[in-house]
């Protein structure tokens, strides 16, 4: 359950505005290229994403050729990844499906046209595609008011006390895009994850710098303890 109150998520965008920027909505990719791309980034991190995906659109430099091409040399393409075996049939199977659902066509430019919460619905119903992916599609793609919530965003909100300590990220998705204002979604994304990135970190988190420390219960905790 989320232990926070609008007001509270407005006053960490702001926060984290003033530090990391105004950010405006841009497309990152196309459709396509996002959601092989963040499959490609499930459990592992960003340059070995980045590595697999250029290797992946080089060796076969449109999707039909991927769909075409024999698992085993797309697992071969995707490599630098991590589970190559596991996400080679998943990109596969994702594209047939695709195809399926546009008479061939292999693009996801349909979903612009969608309700937010029925497009999630048809990217959760892909292989392998979670919360955080679709939202992610949803989001860098089209624009739409959705918060995708990765590891960084877990932490923090974790850390700040807006879940509880039992909530999984699947859920964090949901419970977080309930009470993330839709205006301020893309931002707050964005500035969260340079937060975790830069001062809220997995290990030896520098609270002392931190613009939100005052709303944040585990510097709360940390600073009663003693060990701040």
């Amino acid at each position: 359950m989320v232990k926070v109150d609008e007001a509270v998520v407005r006053e960490v965008d702001r926060l984290l505005a003033k530090v990391y920027g105004d950010r405006k909505w841009r497309r990152h990719a196309e459709p396509i290229d996002e959601l092989i791309a963040t499959v490609l980034s499930q459990h592992t991190n960003d340059i070995n994403r980045d590595k697999a995906f250029e290797q992946l659109k080089r060796r076969f430099p449109s999707w039909e050729q991927v769909l075409r091409a024999p698992v085993r040399k797309i697992a071969s393409a995707i490599k630098p990844a991590g589970l190559a075996n596991q996400k080679a049939p998943r990109i596969k199977a994702i594209l047939q499906r695709i195809a399926e659902a546009n008479e061939g066509d292999l693009s996801l430019e349909f979903l612009e046209e969608m309700p937010t919460d029925e497009a999630l619905g048809w990217l959760k119903n892909l292989p392998g595609v979670g919360p955080k992916t679709a939202a992610c599609v949803l989001l860098f793609s089209f624009g739409k008011p959705v918060f995708p919530v990765d590891t960084h965003i877990f932490r923090i909100s974790k850390r700040l006390g807006w879940l509880d300590e039992k909530v999984n990220e699947a859920k964090a998705n949901e419970l977080l895009d309930q009470v993330v204002p839709n205006e301020i979604k893309y931002r707050l994304h964005l500035n969260m994850i340079a937060h975790g990135r830069q001062i809220c970190r997995p290990q030896n988190p520098r609270c002392q710098e931190c613009v939100i420390k005052h709303l944040c219960e585990y510097f709360r905790k940390r600073k009663e303890a003693g060990s701040i």
